[in-house]
């Protein structure tokens, strides 16, 4: 991209006092050359970038942390262009907060202090975590990176990448691979082991990295699989803060308002959260120093957060879109659409959650509701619409699941799923086509487009919904609001569910 601010300056680190004497920017003030690794991190992206990697700044800056800067690791062939922009910043980044006034502020984060491309150097990258000094390897892989049966839960071995892992000789490539190799390394070695720390949209995502990585442990070695399960950390987590994608308008605001060429900050909203179970054998930063919640059993938070926010954001991305809705703020201003994710939450979502210490719920929905409603994020619906096929089961159908066991109404949770299947097809109300991000987007389209001739086609597949075709209730909600949909178009569907209390 070309800037057209020729004062801007381009990111570096010889250019932090300058960009510190502008004042319009914090800047590190901490000596970056005298942070140590302790924290490797796979899937550097701009959540991790706005959530942990904040954390570890903060308290960098309070002077405190010195032995927990982060080692960035890429594992994707997308993740070339991360490791390129961190190397010509020197790691650093700009952290813009838009608040929904339209104030601005931004920092320069620093604690990234290097960046790896396994690709490029396997065996570089082993190393690095068999180094006595890292004892955090923490995961931002997405939904989809655990590699595990979307029914079942198990692991899939089968998978191309993770049977070459297990290949006699093979030079690691998986995520799987490489930190099982570090593992296998640091306990011929009497190193102690690593926490690995999850923190991705998963319930219990700790119990689940421990049974993936202890499943392609045991793979490749039976004692080594139980030595995992024995001797490795995986605590649970909870991460909120929305973090839409950069775009390259975001690139030139940096420029415009804060004198910066930065090719790739990151813009969050100023909310943010992170509940951690704080089990860490081989030490940790002083996370509660710096606003993370340090709890004994991490569900509550996350059930809270998977089922009301990310559930939600499900229920207004696929409606919203349909509608001809491009941004979550668009849609979360259409007043029936408000009301059906208030509804959702209330009705189906909250009835499934635990009590929530230190958490009014009623309090959260409606700030949930006002974060959608921010105009300065312009977080868009198809970001929200990506890879459904790792969201819905995950987020939205223990939902449904666990309201249909106790007799409970899922109108709301089916109608969220019959609107995903109508997105499926390819085609918006306006007949305009839909570009579906999904790791199963041919098998999706190529069921939903027979959907008009098979009502029952979309939900019929096993792989997704299990059973749940099967059951009356759920299967006539979703019927009833996929007719809507076809013959009313979604804004009315919506109308049709809200509640008149």
């Amino acid at each position: 991209m070309t800037f057209d601010n020729a004062q801007a300056r381009p990111l570096r680190g010889a250019a932090l006092g300058d960009i510190a004497a502008a004042g319009r920017v914090e800047v590190p003030t901490y000596d970056r050359s005298e942070v140590s690794v302790g924290i490797v991190h796979f899937g550097v992206g701009g959540f991790h970038r706005a959530h942990q990697a904040v954390v570890i700044d903060d308290l960098l800056a309070s002077g405190s942390a010195r032995e927990w800067g982060i080692l960035g690791v890429g594992v994707l062939p997308g993740d070339v262009a991360m490791r390129d922009a961190l190397a010509a910043q020197d790691g650093l980044y700009t952290l813009v907060r838009k608040h929904p006034d339209g104030q601005l502020d931004a920092r320069v984060i620093g604690s990234i202090v290097d960046y790896l491309f396994a690709p490029d150097d396997p065996e570089r990258v082993i190393e690095a975590l068999a180094d006595p000094g890292v004892r955090i390897v923490s995961l931002t892989i997405t939904e989809g990176g655990y590699n595990f049966d979307q029914v079942t839960g198990d692991f899939d071995s089968s998978a191309p990448d993770v049977q070459a892992d297990l290949a006699a000789g093979a030079a690691p490539s998986t995520v799987f691979g490489l930190v099982v190799e570090a593992i296998a390394r640091r306990r011929e070695r009497g190193i102690e082991p690593f926490t690995v720390m999850s923190c991705d949209n998963i319930q219990g995502n700790g119990d689940k990295a421990r049974a993936v990585f202890s499943t392609f442990a045991a793979l490749r070695d039976p004692d080594l699989g139980r030595w995992v399960l024995e001797n490795v950390a995986f605590p649970n987590s909870m991460v909120d803060r929305i973090t839409p994608v950069t775009t390259d308008e975001d690139r030139q605001l940096v420029a415009d308002e804060f004198g910066i060429i930065d090719v790739w900050p990151v813009v969050a909203e100023p909310f943010f959260q992170w509940a951690l179970e704080d089990r860490f054998p081989a030490g940790r930063p002083p996370y509660d120093e710096a606003g993370v919640q340090l709890v004994d059993d991490v569900e509550p938070y996350e059930l809270m957060k998977l089922r009301l926010l990310n559930a939600s954001h499900q229920g207004l991305a696929y409606f919203g879109y349909l509608a001809g809705y491009r941004y979550a703020h668009e849609a979360t201003d259409d007043p029936a659409i408000a009301a059906f994710l208030r509804d959702y939450m209330d009705l189906e979502a909250t009835p499934t959650l635990h009590p929530v210490p230190g958490v009014d719920l009623d309090v959260y929905k409606t700030t949930l509701i006002e974060r959608f409603a921010n105009p300065a994020i312009r977080d868009t619906l198809a970001r929200l619409c990506a890879e459904s096929s790792d969201r819905i089961p995950k987020w939205l159908l223990p939902v449904v699941r666990e309201r249909l066991a106790a007799g409970g109404d899922v109108r709301r949770s089916a109608a969220i799923v019959a609107s995903w299947a109508r997105y499926a097809e390819g085609i918006d109300e306006a007949g305009e086509p839909i570009h579906i991000v999904d790791r199963y987007a041919d098998e999706l389209t190529a069921l939903a487009q027979t959907q008009r001739d098979n009502p029952v086609a979309f939900i019929g597949n096993p792989a997704f919904f299990g059973d749940l075709a099967d059951d009356e209730r759920f299967r006539t909600a979703y019927l009833e609001a996929l007719a809507s949909l076809f013959e009313h178009g979604a804004l009315a569907t919506v109308r049709g569910l809200v509640s008149e209390r």
